[in-house]
């Protein structure tokens, strides 16, 4: 009876160390409040970011039961990014005239198609002229959808830009006739007529805590170091120019990869992020693939040219959420921290169709971290040497009494 209890013992200590285990693995803990459906959604918080790995594969959510037993909840890793398509749009060019003041190319649309982007390729590689672009429906009354739009081409030894994008509000007519004003303009090799369709993603604005500029004379760049207030999903960067000339410079974006301190003080790795050319006609949004970072590096290629004034940089991410589901009563918890666990396998990412519309987002409650019940370092008995000595020599005068009196028995 008394082996049966035992065993029965030391099966209930493993099932106990095999439910606590599965937490024990990870680092940090949030509890999930307010469960009260099926599905929920969990919205990841910056602070969370820089205590997962990098690929977010660490993430987990389990739950301890009323008998103890541990379950883990499926969930659908997604990241709010915005979604684009570009849908190409037939024409034929019917028309193409010269006048003293500039050219003159009329399209016409194939079908009852809305579009919104016009690309031109041009024979020539350098040119920086003004257009317009009109609209008609029957080649008499035309109507203003653009004016003086500007494109431009540099190719030379040190530049390579090209900026002959025409991008309109969403127009929908049978003709459309451009105007590149001034005489000698480039003759127009083909085009591109399309209609983009943008979903807008869910950004998130991150603060910067910091950033300082320097001009690396050697290099002929500005360098600008960006630290940011902490590690977060980064796929978002912009660059305003303060600067009252035109300029056309490569740009190169690095995020902070691996850090080592040295004797010397830290030892900085960085790796590409994003790349292009920062210039005085577009935007200069520069996007990425989402980056979980707190520093970054703007690199400014000058050559010759004096440096820029920077103004404001915006830098943005995606946010980040989990769709879950839950099938079992228990407590639950988001679990992370362990960066040599590998990514988990769900039948709930096969299946996103059965998610619902309509989806309550869950409370999630303050980090903690999760305490190890593995070996514990037992401290010795007597730190001090002279303790020690002590009880030694008392069991040798114990020993040597023990035997003294054997002989004298003898």
């Amino acid at each position: 009876m008394r082996l049966k209890i035992n065993i029965l013992g030391c099966i209930l200590f493993l099932i106990c160390s095999i439910t606590y285990g599965q937490i024990d693995r990870y680092e940090y803990k949030r509890e999930l409040k307010g469960i009260t459906d099926s599905w929920h959604r969990v919205m990841l918080p910056d602070e969370l970011f820089k205590n997962v790995s990098s690929d977010l594969s660490d993430i987990r959510i389990y739950g301890i039961t009323k008998e103890r037993d541990t379950v883990e909840a499926p969930y659908i890793l997604k990241q709010n990014q915005e979604k684009r398509s570009s849908k190409q749009v037939n024409f034929e060019i019917i028309n193409r005239a010269t006048t003293g003041k500039g050219s003159f190319i009329t399209f016409k649309i194939s079908s009852d198609q809305a579009i919104n982007q016009i690309k031109l390729f041009f024979k020539e590689n350098n040119f920086d002229r003004l257009v317009n672009l009109e609209g008609s429906q029957n080649l008499k009354e035309w109507y203003s959808i653009v004016d003086s739009y500007r494109i431009l081409s540099i190719k030379n030894e040190l530049t390579a830009y090209t900026f002959t994008n025409l991008k309109l509000p969403d127009s929908k007519y049978q003709y459309y006739r451009l105007f590149i004003k001034g005489t000698k303009a480039p003759a127009l090799k083909n085009a591109q007529i399309t209609l983009q369709e943008t979903t807008k993603g869910d950004y998130k604005m991150h603060a910067i805590k910091s950033m300082r500029t320097q001009e690396d004379k050697q290099n002929r760049s500005t360098v600008i170091d960006i630290d940011l207030q902490t590690a977060v999903p980064v796929s978002y960067i912009k660059i305003e120019g303060a600067n009252n000339f035109d300029y056309y410079r490569s740009v190169r974006i690095e995020y902070l990869r691996d850090s080592i301190q040295t004797e010397k003080g830290w030892r900085y790795t960085y790796q590409n992020l994003s790349s292009g050319i920062l210039n005085s006609i577009e935007e200069n949004e520069f996007r990425s693939s989402s980056t979980i970072t707190n520093k970054l590096r703007v690199i400014i290629d000058n050559q010759d040219n004096e440096p820029l004034t920077i103004g404001a940089i915006q830098i943005k991410g995606y946010t980040h959420e989990l769709i879950t589901r839950f099938t079992t009563p228990a407590a639950y918890y988001l679990v992370y921290g362990n960066a040599r666990i590998g990514k988990p396998s769900y039948d709930l990412q096969y299946m996103s169709n059965i998610v619902p519309e309509k989806l309550k987002t869950i409370v999630l409650g303050a980090e903690e971290g999760i305490e190890k019940k593995g070996k514990k370092v037992v401290s010795p008995l007597f730190e001090n040497k002279i303790w020690l000595w002590a009880v030694m020599g008392v069991i040798i005068a114990l020993l040597g009494g023990f035997t003294l009196m054997m002989m004298k028995k003898k």
